[in-house]
């Protein structure tokens, strides 16, 4: 049994499912690879159920893993430590809202 697996009773009842894709803790970590199967997973799950939950992914988002992770069905993505952690905040995220379409 997956983890997304214990939402199959109540995704109907749910707004958003917050995914993270780092080890809860600090910023800066290392994207976690196994984020986009659950994802779909869950994205899947949705679809079955006729709910309109939206998924979040928390940590590690980049320009390198964004268009991927809308692909895999997301639906927020939250970038900080990219963002924040560049040069021009702005510009960065000008440029991960263009990697997504």
């Amino acid at each position: 049994m997956s983890n997304i697996s214990v939402l199959k009773d109540t995704i109907e009842d749910i707004d958003l499912v917050c995914l993270m894709s780092v080890n809860p803790g600090f910023g800066g970590q290392s994207f976690i690879e196994n984020t986009y199967e659950k994802v779909r997973e869950l994205k899947k799950l949705i679809s079955e159920k006729g709910a309109s939950t939206k998924i979040e992914i928390d940590g590690g988002v980049t320009n390198k893993n964004a268009k991927k992770l809308v692909e895999a069905g997301a639906d927020v993505l939250v970038a900080g430590s990219y963002v924040f952690g560049s040069e021009n905040p702005t510009e960065t995220i000008k440029n991960l809202v263009k990697t997504t379409q």
